[in-house]
């Protein structure tokens, strides 16, 4: 397992909707390896490959986050919104391609999710609570969608000219 490094907005990749997975590989098996080890480390709940620079419909997250949980890791190939509850929920998210800023962004309270599993299986779950936004934010980010693409343009500038400004101060190391 190796750590992977996190692309920050503004990227374009993280702007273009990912490729389906056709098969799982050992390839595959690997990147899922190496993103949740990259989610853990960071840490965050839940990372989508494009926020590691691979244009593939993968996510992986675990919202086990209290001290004493037994983390819960899941890996969700080509994951589908299947159907969402009518009851919205707000929450404050945050991106790991966009650290250090929050926003609350209201979704559906509940979704079910179908996905393919590392096993080729086909698996569907309903998900609620932080599970059900985290599951809904990650699959944003395989449609080439972010959480600030919820607000308010004038705070999505402000944000993404802080994120200008990082960048710069990072590649000027």
């Amino acid at each position: 397992m190796a750590l992977r490094r996190i692309v920050l907005h503004p990227d374009p990749r993280l702007k273009k909707a990912a490729t389906p997975v056709a098969s799982v590989t050992d390839d595959l098996r690997r990147l899922a390896d190496d993103m949740l080890e990259t989610m853990y480390d960071a840490p965050g709940i839940g990372l989508a490959a494009p926020q590691v620079a691979v244009m593939d419909r993968l996510l992986v997250m675990d919202c086990a986050k209290e001290d004493d949980a037994t983390p819960e890791p899941m890996v969700l190939i080509n994951p589908e919104v299947v159907w969402t509850s009518e009851d919205r929920n707000v929450y404050e998210e945050g991106c790991l391609s966009i650290p250090d800023h929050y926003a609350e962004v209201e979704r559906p309270k509940e979704v079910e999710v179908t996905w393919m599993g590392l096993d080729g299986k086909t698996q569907c779950e309903r998900f609620d609570g932080l599970w059900a936004t985290c599951v809904q934010h990650e699959i944003d980010h395989l449609d080439g969608k972010l959480f600030i693409d919820y607000l308010k343009p004038l705070k999505r500038q402000m944000i993404t000219r802080k994120m200008q400004k990082l960048k710069r101060e990072m590649a000027r190391g």
